[in-house]
């Protein structure tokens, strides 16, 4: 099942149920950009949507893509993942994910930037540098270490464009579920577009031309395929809690998800929702 993250800001790679956001990348070779402009194509052709729900009027098509996740995930992800986990060693799995934790850092120092959190973005440049360098491309995580053990705050941060959006007042629009990348909305599919595009170094297209590396399509791939493995593998735990807690998944997931990213647009300071529903009602009253 693909599941969006539930976590405590600057805990991306430490909450588990966060990680789910992160199943993203299951189709490297597949453009995000060009996944989330075609759901919104879709979008303008569901004029007669209903608005019973403000969060969520495409509900019906947003249950059936939930469905095929699960089935993606049931059949192809999880015994992935689970085999994954029987074979790798737990100190190998942590390195792995300290490692994608590091590549997220470049994606955070971005958004950060934008947002003009400029000590956020000292702090996350500051993990980036650090963990590369004498942290072996990431896989040890010293600047955590660091943090733990004096009062330099270099902490994991997350930030992304979608926040980037909500941060400058952009409501998040009517809910989503993406086919591979799960819970989402309008402005947070566009938001995952443009980090895939132009921050992620896993997928951006500005970082094909590094003098003397190949970040081809031979590299990409596994690299994206690993990234998806490792987080599913650190769900796994996780799962059976979850399917006991909700009498119906869909909707707590949802929920989850907005609650989420609040948070997290708000740094932690819960504010109601802005879903941006006046003019959205208002263009599905009529139809596009």
């Amino acid at each position: 099942m693909f599941i969006w993250r539930i976590e405590p800001v600057g805990q991306l790679w430490q909450d588990p149920l966060t990680k789910y956001t992160r199943i993203n990348l299951m189709m490297t070779h597949i453009s995000r950009l060009g996944i989330s402009v075609l759901l919104l194509a879709a979008l303008l052709l569901t004029g007669c949507a209903s608005t019973e729900n403000r969060q969520d009027p495409f509900e019906s098509m947003n249950r059936a893509i939930f469905e095929f996740n699960e089935v993606l995930d049931d059949n192809v992800v999880e015994p992935v993942a689970r085999g994954y986990r029987a074979v790798v060693p737990d100190p190998i799995e942590m390195v792995i994910g300290n490692f994608f934790s590091n590549l997220n850092d470049v994606v955070v120092v971005a958004n950060s930037l934008l947002q003009l959190k400029f000590g956020d973005a000292l702090a996350s440049g500051t993990r980036v540098l650090i963990n590369t360098t004498f942290g072996m491309l990431g896989m040890v995580d010293i600047a955590s270490d660091i943090s733990v053990a004096s009062d330099i705050d270099i902490s994991k941060r997350h930030e992304d464009f979608g926040q980037t959006l909500g941060h400058y007042g952009v409501p998040t629009g009517p809910y989503l579920v993406l086919p591979f990348l799960g819970p989402s909305s309008i402005r947070d599919a566009t938001g995952i577009a443009v980090d895939g595009f132009f921050a992620d170094p896993v997928t951006s297209i500005f970082l094909n031309d590094i003098p003397g590396v190949d970040l081809g399509y031979a590299v990409r791939t596994p690299v994206a395929t690993g990234r998806v493995i490792d987080i599913r593998a650190q769900l796994l735990d996780e799962e059976r809690i979850l399917e006991e807690a909700a009498l119906d998944k869909y909707e707590f997931m949802r929920n989850a998800y907005f609650q989420n990213r609040e948070s997290l647009v708000n740094d932690g300071n819960a504010t109601e929702i802005d879903y941006g529903e006046e003019d959205f009602e208002d263009d599905f009253e009529y139809g596009f």
